[in-house]
C-alpha cells in the first residue's frame, strides 16, 4: 500500500485528499462497531506519516466509525448526520475541532444496483443537505455510475434540482457554520458571521419559540427580503410569528441579523 501510495501522490500533482474506507469490514465484533476491534494492523501512523510528509496539504479522512485517530484531518459519517446513529453505523462522538463530513447515497446502493429502486426524493436530499450544514458539516452524495458509465437518469435529475435550488439558496449553505443553536425537531440554523439562517423544515403551528441569546436587529424572509414579525419574551427567547408567512414545502428560511449579547 505505501508502494502505491507513494505513486499516486508524487506522480500525479496536488492530491486534495486521501478517503479510507473497509476498517468496518474487518472488524472482530459487529454488533458495535465504534467498540469493536480491528482483526488487521492498519500501520494507520506510518500510512497517515507518508501521506503527510509527501503531501503535507493532503487531507486524509478515515471511514472507520470511530473517534478520529492520530493523523486525520477530518472526520466523517457514514449514512447518517453527526451524532446519530439511526442505521447502526454511527455512535461515533464528535469532534469539535476537525471539519466535519457527512456521506449517503442517492438509492441504497454506494455502486450500481439495477434492482434498488429506492430512490430518495428531491424533497429528502435537499433537507439531508441542510441538516447536515446545520451540523457544521460537509455533505458527500455518493452516485453509482452504470456499466457504461453513464450516470443513471433518476440520480441525473435529482443532482440537477439540488443544483437549482442551491443556486438560488446555496448563499446559506455555502460558506456557513452550523449555526449558534444545533439542529431541532423543526429544523436548523447556519451562520456566517453576523447573520444566521433559520432553515424551516418541519414547523407545526403559527409561532415558533426560539432562544436568542443576542438581540436581534432584523428577522426577514431569505430572497424576498419580508420582514418577519416576532416578539421578545423572557430568558432570551422570541416568538416568531408564521401566520401569513408563505411556507415553501421543502425549506422556508429566515434571515436572522444578530447584534450585541443580550444581558
Amino acid at each position: 500500500m505505501k508502494q502505491q501510495l507513494t505513486e499516486l501522490l508524487t506522480g500525479y500533482g496536488p492530491i486534495a485528499g486521501i478517503w479510507f474506507d473497509g476498517h468496518w469490514d474487518q472488524l472482530d465484533n459487529d454488533h458495535d462497531k465504534t467498540k469493536a476491534k480491528s482483526k488487521v494492523d492498519w500501520k494507520y501512523e506510518e500510512i497517515y506519516t507518508l501521506i503527510h510528509g509527501l503531501q503535507p496539504a493532503c487531507m486524509v479522512g478515515n471511514n472507520h466509525h470511530l473517534a478520529p485517530l492520530d493523523g486525520e484531518d477530518f472526520q466523517m459519517f457514514e449514512k447518517d448526520l453527526p451524532g446519530a446513529n439511526s442505521t447502526g453505523w454511527g455512535g461515533a462522538p464528535v469532534s469539535k475541532a476537525m471539519p466535519l463530513e457527512t456521506c449517503e447515497t442517492i438509492n441504497n446502493s454506494w455502486g450500481f444496483n439495477i434492482t434498488d429502486q429506492a430512490y430518495k426524493s428531491e424533497k429528502a436530499l435537499i433537507q439531508y443537505l441542510v441538516k447536515a450544514a446545520g451540523h457544521g458539516s460537509n455533505f458527500l452524495l455518493n452516485i453509482g455510475p452504470m456499466p457504461n458509465g453513464v450516470v443513471q437518469p433518476e440520480f441525473v435529475n435529482r443532482l440537477d434540482a439540488m443544483g437549482k435550488w442551491l443556486k438560488t439558496n446555496g448563499l446559506t449553505i455555502y460558506g456557513t457554520q452550523g449555526g449558534y443553536l444545533p439542529p431541532q425537531d423543526w429544523g436548523c440554523v447556519t451562520q456566517r458571521g453576523k447573520t444566521a439562517y433559520l432553515h424551516l423544515l418541519a414547523v407545526k403551528g403559527n409561532k415558533l419559540l426560539l432562544p436568542t441569546p443576542f438581540k436581534v436587529k432584523s428577522l426577514k424572509t431569505f430572497g424576498s427580503n419580508k420582514p418577519v414579525n416576532f416578539t421578545v419574551v423572557p430568558d432570551n427567547h422570541i416568538v416568531i410569528d408564521l401566520k401569513g408567512l408563505e411556507m415553501n414545502e421543502i425549506d422556508t428560511i429566515l434571515e436572522l441579523e444578530i447584534g450585541e449579547a443580550a444581558k
